[in-house]
């Protein structure tokens, strides 16, 4: 009867084992494979970082470049309405001035050709004796047409740089508008690649963590492997001859327990 239930208990022990056994192996198996998905997902996550900090510098250096040309077209812009500013203000100095000195040349002109007409009709005196009679002089239109001619110009010159002045601030407008509507399509895009590179840090801390656990848990069922080997390592190696061996044992008690009550 002992041997009996020996023989059942090493039987129970011996499925045990290779059930543990093939358990330990089967779960090692799977963990291993989790940790290799969580190092290989480690990696991608680490390269996802890597690429959105190059990005986030890229767009960091792309935005500083765009201020950078705003302060630049700021200044040109600023020199130029300065330029403009002068150049008007000497045109219409310059009007100012001609304009006065033909007033004075026209009233000057005007009583020399009163004079002058007075003298043809008889109504004037004659030139005292040593005078050149007078006579028209023939330049004076010459010279106010020039002054006109000038004036004219100035003008002209007033006009282009208020119409070249105005294209030059659209054209600044424009710029402007465009620049910050770019400065604010890449402080978007860099809030968003911040937010995408918070959240894969975060994701790595987790991988991080799941990989420790992993680890651990490897190192836990490397130990309980150990511990099965020592425990079932014997009788699984030896199982057969040992059920055997034990089947013959009871076989032979069987026999002279036979022989013992009687049979022949």
């Amino acid at each position: 009867a002992r041997l009996t239930t020996e023989q059942k208990e090493e039987h129970e022990f011996h499925e045990k084992c290779k059930t543990d056994l093939h358990n330990n192996e089967m779960n090692k198996l799977k963990k291993e494979l989790e940790r290799n998905d969580i190092e290989a997902h480690e990696k991608d996550l680490k390269g996802q970082i890597e690429r959105l900090k190059n990005d986030l510098e890229e767009l960091k250096k792309e935005v500083a470049d765009l201020h950078l040309s705003l302060a630049r077209a700021g200044e040109d812009r600023k020199t130029q309405n300065h330029e403009f500013q002068q150049v008007v203000a000497d045109q219409r100095a310059s009007q100012k001035l001609l304009t006065a000195a033909l007033k004075i040349l026209e009233g000057f002109y005007a009583k020399k050709e009163a004079a002058l007409l007075q003298q043809e009709q008889g109504q004037g005196p004659p030139p005292p004796p040593g005078f050149k009679e007078y006579k028209k002089n023939a330049a004076a239109g010459g010279v106010m047409a020039m002054i006109q001619t000038i004036i004219d110009d100035a003008k002209k010159l007033e006009a282009d740089s208020i119409r070249a002045e105005e294209e030059a601030q659209k054209a600044y407008e424009d710029i402007v508008a465009e620049t910050n509507a770019t400065i604010d399509k890449k402080t978007k895009e860099m809030a968003n690649k911040s937010e995408e590179k918070a959240k894969a840090e975060g994701n790595l801390n987790q991988a991080n963590s799941d990989k420790e656990a992993a680890l651990l848990e490897l190192e836990e069922l490397a130990n309980y492997n150990a511990e099965l080997h020592q425990d079932c390592d014997f009788i699984v190696k030896n199982f057969e001859t040992r059920q055997t061996a034990r089947d013959e044992e009871i076989e032979a008690l069987k026999q002279a327990k036979a022989i013992l009550s009687g049979a022949k």
